[in-house]
């Protein structure tokens, strides 16, 4: 079973329907159509329940992780620690036994 709908849509993106359209030997409605039933085709999203105060906490306990890294092995700047881990490594010939 099918439904008509009509819908109205700016100029521009007509246009770009409309090329695609002429592109694959079709019509706009065609297009829009088959562009339609892909993105509403399935089951529809849930609706997100949060409130305000709740979708600012989970965003900024996303923004906290910004420019972290775990490599598994602690990191730092300590520049002493570095330069003995340095020293320990051009000291160490790495010969097999």
């Amino acid at each position: 079973m099918s439904q008509t709908l009509t819908v109205e849509i700016d100029d521009r993106v007509y246009e770009v329907i409309r090329k695609q359209a002429e592109g694959a030997g079709t019509s706009p409605a065609r297009v829009a159509g088959a562009a339609l039933e892909q993105r509403f085709n399935g089951k529809p999203k849930a609706a997100d329940t949060r409130t305000e105060a709740e979708k600012e906490a989970a965003n900024q306990r996303f923004r906290s992780l910004f420019g972290s890294v775990d490599l598994g092995h602690p990191i730092g700047i300590d520049n002493e620690q570095i330069d003995a881990d340095l020293a320990r490594e051009y000291g160490d010939p790495h010969e097999a036994s």
